[in-house]
């Protein structure tokens, strides 16, 4: 069996695909246009939570997508032109939302996060920056106690999936979160999970491991991948060509335009996600904070205070508007009354989203040594030490104890 794999794409879920290739024996090289870790992982808002299972979609949700498109502060803004050929991918979203398709998506969520707190610590173990993995709840913040309901759809379907969590009061909320609004009267507060310091580090960091333990990494851009004899693969390159024994596809939102020339369509969106730092924020926030109004999330960082979310349809090679970004100053103001808004620093990444909230894990039918691992949607970061796990499994032919089929490219056709 060929033991040199290749992986197009050095984000986090790469990094973490060749941590646990490396585990097995395999040669691994890293191949980016841009040096390792700098995706859109690198920009979210810390959540380390092994609890993730809903889906991004949810039954009603279109109720609220048309305000939310007018509202400049809305979580959801569409460039204007880009509104018909976003059209199939929303009505698959939509699709996706149905009740009957809840309980198996949440279950191929939580089968992929379950075990992230763990998986990060042990990929950091030895690297001395363990600290940047802290022990942490989840607040979900509500100005209407009446929000706060855990016989809503979302939280009864944690419920069946064991989530530990409890309601708090306004009382109880100020104690946990001094600095946050007296607006907000209730949250729920889901227990036992983790929050990154720095996610940017923790993959610098994993890149680094990976590279003492043998990885290599080649950073070039690449223009298309052709099968070639006896189950190998040609990369070309803007530095030439490239020979692939093994191929995983890990190239986030730009995955579905190397497989186009394939003949492999999948509905893959560029969806555009915008965070602002507080420097000096002035306030310390103990947890990840959730807005539920606001759909955004609040993070003390070691660069502070992280405000991110929000989820702009532009297409793939659309320039970055930060003005998305500058919203959340008016936003974290509201949740968070003292904090300093003067000094900030604007970020913009691309997450690679498919309607489901799922990503391709697994063989490309048809195409012998070809595997994926993209399409993460909001989840790449709490997701990607399990997929590293599984797709290093599925390249070795080792069994990786968990259903395949959610993940699988072919669900889409």
């Amino acid at each position: 069996m060929a033991k040199k794999v290749t992986i197009i794409g050095s984000g986090i879920v790469g990094i973490c695909s060749a941590l646990s290739l490396l585990e097995k024996g395999f040669e691994v090289e890293m191949i980016d246009r841009n040096p390792p870790a700098e995706g859109a992982s690198s920009g979210n808002a810390g959540v380390i939570s092994p609890w993730t299972c809903i889906p991004q979609s949810m039954p009603g949700i279109w109720k609220n997508v048309p305000k939310w498109i007018v509202d400049p502060e809305g979580p959801i803004s569409i460039r204007p032109g880009y509104l018909l050929k976003f059209m199939p991918w929303a009505l698959k979203f939509l699709r996706s939302g149905n009740v009957d398709r809840l309980q198996a998506i949440g279950d191929a969520m939580s089968a992929l996060n379950r075990p992230n707190v763990d998986l990060y610590r042990c990929h950091l173990n030895g690297t001395g920056s363990e600290h940047l993995v802290s022990d942490s709840v989840y607040v979900h913040a509500y100005k209407k106690p009446a929000g706060a309901n855990l016989s809503h759809l979302g939280w009864r379907l944690r419920q069946e999936r064991d989530v530990p969590m409890e309601v708090v009061n306004a009382g109880e909320l100020q104690e946990i979160e001094p600095a946050i609004s007296k607006d907000y009267k209730a949250a729920v507060i889901i227990k036992d999970q983790a929050r990154a310091l720095d996610p940017g580090a923790i993959g610098k960091v994993l890149a680094e491991k990976a590279m003492s333990l043998g990885a290599t990494f080649r950073q070039v851009t690449i223009n298309k991948i052709t099968p070639g004899d006896n189950g190998s693969w040609t990369l070309d390159t803007d530095q030439g060509e490239l020979k692939a024994e093994k191929l995983i596809i890990a190239a986030g939102a730009w995955s579905a335009r190397l497989l186009e020339s394939l003949g492999v369509k999948v509905p893959l969106e560029a969806e555009r996600g915008y965070h602002l730092v507080f420097q000096n924020p002035g306030v310390t926030v103990n947890n990840s904070i959730m807005d539920t109004e606001g759909k955004f999330v609040v993070s003390s960082m070691l660069a502070g205070v992280r405000c991110a979310g929000t989820a702009e349809f532009a297409g793939l090679d659309a320039e970055a508007d930060y003005r998305r970004a500058h919203v959340f100053k008016r936003m974290v103001k509201r949740l968070l009354p003292d904090i300093n808004i003067d000094d900030t620093k604007e970020w913009s990444g691309i997450r690679p989203s498919f309607p489901d909230s799922l990503p391709c894990i697994g063989n490309v039918p048809g195409y012998e040594n070809l595997f994926t691992a993209f399409g993460h949607s909001h989840y790449g970061f709490g997701m990607a030490p399990n997929t590293g796990r599984v797709v290093a499994g599925v390249v070795s032919g080792e069994p990786v104890n968990i259903d395949l089929a959610p993940y699988s490219i072919t669900r889409f056709q």
